[in-house]
């Protein structure tokens, strides 16, 4: 086991696109660093989403202590300062306990709005939340008037048919009644002063898609479609944000009759090749990233050996 005393003013973060093998590399690095997993999953905070969201399983949420999985249910809000609020105080208990924290997961808002912190936004009630999205769904052109009558700078850089960051517009300045673009201009506010180590798994694009289509096609097997049958019955419907995503928004056109179960699966199979693209281009922004080779036992060598050097040039 690695000596963590160098590590100790600092994180270690494994990015990367969805299918690349970060849980497995979180892992063997917690193994190797006496270190602890905080999830950086947008989906897998949500509870009763096991498999459409790949979770870790018990065995390997068993090999490694995991942080942020399973804790809110399907239809509440969960920000990304939310997160960065939250790891941070897991980022404190973690190092009191002489140990490391590991940030695994590939969604970019999350990590960056602990690295660097976030816009301080209060948070929105649920009510003013409901009522607007409930707006926005029979009437989305009118509601995108409206920002842009509240707020032009941010329905300026926005699509018309973004429903999330619409209502995201509207439902701040409804709850502040300050414009979202204002707001945002005001200083970050950082939860920590860690040093982060930024490392993303680096997987050639046709093993990527390879990877992803083995994925989905292991999902159905596993019960993907019986997983969204239970939630449906528990009463987590389309509308929301947590379940209107890849994955579980074509299996719940299946359950209603309208995709064969073929045809699901290839439309899961190409919105997963998409959202690893959008991640591939958010982290490829990020200049502090040290992209890793990820076949076999080849990324946690080498990021062992750049935390290696990194603590021996201080």
């Amino acid at each position: 086991m690695k000596s963590i005393n160098a590590l100790e003013d600092s994180i270690v973060v494994v990015a990367g696109p969805t299918a690349s093998g970060k849980t497995a590399v979180g892992i063997a690095l917690a193994e190797a660093l006496n270190g602890e997993i905080i999830s950086a999953d947008s989906r897998q905070i949500f509870r009763h989403m096991d498999i459409g969201t790949a979770k870790p399983t018990d065995e390997e949420q068993a090999s490694a202590p995991h942080h942020l999985i399973d804790i809110v249910d399907p239809d509440e809000s969960y920000s990304a300062g939310q997160f960065a609020k939250d790891a941070a105080a897991l980022i404190v208990d973690i190092k009191r306990r002489g140990r490391v924290p590991i940030l695994v997961g590939g969604s970019g808002f999350y990590l960056e709005a602990l690295a660097d912190g976030f816009s301080p936004i209060p948070e929105i009630p649920d009510h003013i939340r409901n009522e607007l999205k409930q707006a926005a769904a029979s009437d989305l052109p009118g509601m995108f008037s409206r920002l842009k009558n509240l707020d032009p700078v941010l329905a300026d850089r926005l699509h018309p048919n973004d429903t999330q960051r619409i209502v995201r517009g509207l439902e701040v300045f409804e709850t502040t009644g300050q414009k979202l673009s204002e707001l945002q201009k005001i200083p970050r506010k950082r939860p920590g002063n860690w040093a982060v180590g930024w490392f993303a798994l680096d997987v050639e694009r046709e093993l990527l898609y390879s990877m992803i289509d083995r994925r989905v096609d292991w999902m159905i097997a596993r019960g993907l479609v019986e997983e969204v049958r239970q939630m449906k019955a528990k009463g987590y419907g389309q509308e929301l944000d947590a379940i209107n995503t890849f994955g579980y928004r074509e299996i719940y056109q299946h359950i209603s009759g309208q995709l064969r179960l073929d045809e699901t699966k290839e439309l899961i199979k190409t919105a997963t090749r998409q959202y690893a693209k959008r991640q591939l281009t958010w982290f490829r922004r990020n200049d502090r990233i040290k992209w890793v080779e990820n076949p076999g036992d080849a990324a946690l060598e080498t990021i062992l050996k750049s935390l290696d050097t990194t603590r021996g040039s201080r």
